[in-house]
């Protein structure tokens, strides 16, 4: 039979020995810095390929008439890089806009707009729904 072992309760010090101990010691190689401009430069010249499919979508409902086009379906991509996104869409289209819940919403009806950048940064947009 195995013998368990007890916990002394009676304030005795317990020897214990760390299972990361051996790990003090070791270096590390050093990490290459990357630079995130430069990544999002790349993505904004087309050079980032193949990054995923994105529906385009026109929504009215819920905004008092007025028509927003919404981009969903981001796979892979951060939150930083949806806010940079959004502000060259923004930019391109020359309204305003906001990234909420992942999505990113552009005010007018811009798809054709936002899927000529969007194509450029290297996803597939497809229009959905109406």
């Amino acid at each position: 039979m195995k013998e368990k072992k007890r916990i002394p309760i009676d304030g005795e010090s317990v020897a214990w020995k760390s299972p990361f101990a051996a790990l003090k010691n070791v270096e590390l190689p050093p990490t290459p810095q990357r630079d995130k401009r430069a990544d999002l430069a790349s993505a904004s010249t087309g050079q980032a390929k193949n990054r995923g499919r994105v529906d385009i979508i026109r929504q009215t409902a819920h905004r008092g008439g007025k028509t927003v086009t919404v981009v969903t379906g981001f796979v892979g991509i951060g939150q930083d890089e949806k806010e940079q996104l959004a502000k060259e869409l923004q930019k391109a289209c020359g309204v305003g806009g906001t990234v909420k819940e992942g999505r990113i919403e552009i005010q007018g009806d811009k798809r054709e707009d936002v899927a000529r950048i969007l194509t450029k940064a290297g996803f597939r947009p497809v229009f959905a729904g109406g």
